[in-house]
């Protein structure tokens, strides 16, 4: 295929790789898409997740955990092709870094070292004190409901425990957002895996890559508004794509 060769020239000849990934590389490991038909909005109203109801609303904070302990969001799930073949260019020391709107530790857990993951929307796997701003384990905090506490609160102070992502309404990290903002402008090839690019802010960093002057990739299974301004667009599964493209990588690479 002509696009998997070209995007894995485009590797071989990069110095900086950032990569972007969103949802569609988490549904291949068996997560469910928030927003698509069957996902999690069909079995839960998104309007009773707002950080505002969360700070305010003792019942609202009850769904959130609710949500949380809901079988497929915290089953054992594992790395896919997609997040190995992403692992292996960090290897390779060709990644930056990744920077992923996903919030399940599936890159950190395929090998990508915790500082190079700039998670935009948080993490599921962990909980935060509103109050103290500690942070803990979710496999700590869980048990908890299953033992009937429907809203955990913090076993440091007992302030307000909130899970460790981003809720509708709530700002993204400050922090996380301005370095995935200065590693998009540094990069020089950005490479966009299983997101439409239809979320804000964290979809405004390709446009930053691009008019810095990175070369850009694109694979995703719908089109984006961005295709047009890509080098290379594949319109294909993340997981099968990346494992054909790594492997070209590998062989250049060790000609």
């Amino acid at each position: 295929m002509e696009e998997i060769e070209l995007l894995a020239n485009l590797i071989v000849t990069a110095d900086r790789i950032v990569v972007f990934t969103g949802a569609g590389v988490s549904t291949e490991s068996g997560i469910p898409d928030f927003r698509s038909p069957g996902g999690i909005w069909d079995r839960f109203d998104p309007d009773d997740f707002t950080y505002q109801k969360f700070v305010s609303s003792l019942e609202a904070r009850k769904k959130h955990w609710q949500l949380l302990s809901f079988g497929a969001l915290i089953a054992n799930i594992e790395p896919n092709p997609a997040h190995y073949a992403i692992a292996e260019l960090c290897r390779l020391d060709k990644l930056d870094c990744v920077i992923t709107q996903n919030i399940d530790n599936l890159h950190q857990k395929a090998g990508v070292p915790d500082d190079r993951v700039f998670e935009l929307h948080g993490n599921m796997r962990w909980a935060r004190c509103l109050n103290c701003d500690h942070r803990f384990p979710m496999e700590e905090i869980l048990p908890r409901i299953k033992e009937g506490i429907e809203v955990p609160d913090c076993p440091n102070c007992g302030g307000l425990l909130k899970p460790d992502m981003v809720l509708f309404g709530e700002q993204l990290p400050q922090g996380t957002l301005l370095e995935a903002t200065h590693r998009s402008q540094s990069c020089d090839l950005f490479i966009v895996i299983g997101s439409s690019l239809v979320v804000y802010p964290a979809a405004y960093m390709p446009e930053y890559a691009r008019k810095a002057g990175a070369k850009m990739a694109i694979i995703n299974l719908t089109s984006t508004d961005l295709d047009h301004y890509a080098t290379v667009v594949i319109h294909s599964e993340a997981g099968e794509t990346m494992q054909k493209v790594m492997e070209k990588v590998g062989g250049e690479l060790t000609r």
